[in-house]
């Protein structure tokens, strides 16, 4: 079952965080770090009513964040689409003892059915270059890489801008 995220919820999703970071990092995926994603980036995605949970038998097992809000970092980026009715994705992430199990698509389902019926005309996105199980879930889902970004903090390497359009 997909609900909005409640600060009671925290806890839990910082859990959940901490084990995806750990897992990217030991196969060798700088992806997120101790700095990214943190508390309070978490703590403001529940505050703005944008994250959203997925649990199993009333156990938390992954997240994701959604907003129609445009990052100050793709305002440089030249969509496929026109700036105007998209839906941003974030922070999508499945413990990984729950990985493989279907859970993040999911999420993404959820994500894209909700824009689709609320008329929005695009999903934008950005996935580390070298987490190629990720670019290879976009891809499947119809995602096409638009151009590279770069997150000095995170990773020398790019993130890759992508974009579906509904």
């Amino acid at each position: 079952m997909i609900r909005k995220a409640t600060f009671s919820d925290l806890p839990y999703i910082l859990n959940i965080i901490k084990k995806c970071t750990n897992h990217m990092i030991d196969n060798k995926i700088f992806q997120w770090n101790k700095n990214y994603p943190s508390k309070e980036i978490f703590y403001d995605d529940i505050k703005n009513h944008n994250l959203y949970i997925i649990h199993n038998n009333k156990r938390i097992i992954g997240c994701v964040m959604r907003s129609i809000n445009q990052n100050s970092v793709y305002k440089k980026v030249k969509w496929i689409t026109e700036n105007k009715k998209n839906i941003y994705v974030h922070r999508l992430a499945v413990d990984p003892k729950y990985q493989g199990k279907g859970y993040g698509i999911k999420l993404m389902d959820f994500i894209e059915d909700n824009a689709l019926k609320k008329g929005y005309k695009s999903i934008r996105l950005d996935t580390f270059s070298k987490n190629k199980r990720n670019i290879n879930f976009y891809k499947k889902r119809g995602y096409l890489k638009i151009e590279d970004i770069y997150f000095p903090n995170q990773s020398i390497y790019p993130f890759y801008c992508l974009e579906k359009i509904l």
